[in-house]
């Protein structure tokens, strides 16, 4: 018999594997998959014409939510369920799908931009700070950034979040202030200019596949932590460590990431999805049943729990203060082409040797440009 509900999740391992095996398990959705970058070529909304579930990340909430495509679960779902998952959900994860007063989704897994190393590689002790990384980076080499799609902007955003921790950007009403984006985009160029050019095109995923296939890559800086890349049975397993500071003993810099469970407007809610959802947000499925099945777990006490660091490389406790820090990027209807359009300008001056000055103007016209842009639309 078919699963009543469909739902739609992300192409990679961490992403599809777990949900497809709740599904085997007589779970009550059919999952379909696309492409990390998928919802850029199909907005949420059209999306949830076609699913009752979407795994999405939180910056499409603007959009999504000025569609209204989707069911807030604040409306279909218990406040005491909701307040447990919110209390066991790790950093700003739940919080991060909260957005004008409802919450849109289900902290599924939990992600932020940490450190990669081969340290296998590493001649010296790994670096702590940027001036660290700066310095490596010069004299030995093997220093790579992952600037391709969106990531320019957001490693330029998670070096300002070390620069400044105080900023808070997660209602889109402000933009990152001028000296801390010219210093953040001088250490983005300074890097970018000693980076091995294997790695220009690659995305978080492509890095980290590289750098467990290749030796040109002794670390990168800033890349999504991916826990299957911890994994000891690789030939070349990478250690995940914090995210740089600005000095020793400061607050990491990081631009949270993870995905969540939104529910669509024209899905047929029941008590079957509901317990579903909840049994997949307990305990039991994100400490022992999402990590065996290749997932992310969304919860604190997940990180913390000693067998799992052991199967992974000590991956959730080496990079667990940078997620508790981690900070939430603007979700405003028109930042994801806002943050298209910004890292596409980002690395045409970072090859073209533009001015920091001259790119942080840029980047404030086009965070300006996003709020009138979607004003004519509405």
């Amino acid at each position: 018999m078919s699963a009543p509900f469909t739902g739609l999740t992300w192409d990679h391992p961490r992403g599809f594997q777990a949900l497809e095996a709740a599904a085997r398990a007589n779970g009550p959705v059919h999952w379909e998959t696309h492409p990390l970058e998928g919802f850029e070529s199909a907005p949420v909304a059209e999306l949830c014409e076609r699913y009752d579930l979407i795994v999405l990340d939180h910056p499409h909430l603007g959009e999504a939510v000025s569609s209204g495509c989707l069911i807030p679960l604040d409306q279909i779902l218990e406040d005491n369920d909701l307040q447990r998952i919110a209390t066991s959900s790790v950093g700003l994860s739940y919080a991060s799908y909260q957005y004008q007063g409802h919450q849109w989704a289900l902290p599924l897994d939990a992600a932020t931009q940490v450190m990669a190393a081969r340290t296998d590689l590493m001649t010296t002790a790994v670096p702590e700070t940027w001036e660290q990384v700066i310095a490596l980076s010069q004299t030995q080499g093997g220093v790579a950034l992952a600037l391709a799609g969106p990531h320019a902007l957001l490693s330029l955003l998670s070096i300002a979040a070390a620069l400044d921790p105080k900023a808070d950007l997660r209602e889109g009403d402000r933009w990152i202030d001028a000296a801390v984006s010219c210093e953040a985009i001088k250490i983005l160029a300074t890097l970018a200019s000693h980076s091995p050019p294997s790695i220009q095109a690659l995305n978080p995923i492509g890095m980290l596949e590289h750098m467990t296939t290749s030796d040109d890559v002794r670390m990168c800086p800033l890349v999504y932590g991916y826990v299957n890349y911890a994994n000891p049975t690789l030939s070349r397993a990478l250690s995940f460590l914090d995210a740089p500071r600005l000095s020793s003993g400061a607050s990491p810099g990081s631009i949270l990431g993870g995905t969540g469970i939104a529910i669509s407007r024209h899905c047929k809610f029941d008590d079957t999805l509901r317990e579903h959802l909840l049994w997949l947000l307990s305990d039991s499925a994100q400490t022992d049943f999402i990590p065996q099945q290749a997932g992310q777990p969304s919860a604190l006490k997940s990180w913390r729990d000693p067998q799992l660091n052991q199967r992974w490389n000590g991956f959730y406790a080496n990079t667990l203060h940078t997620l508790r820090h981690a900070s939430i990027r603007p979700r405003h209807n028109g930042y994801i082409a806002f943050q298209t359009q910004a890292s596409a300008r980002l690395r045409e001056g970072l090859e073209g040797g533009v001015s920091e000055h001259r790119l942080a103007q840029d980047l404030t016209t086009l965070f300006e440009r996003s709020h009138r842009d979607q004003g004519r639309k509405n």
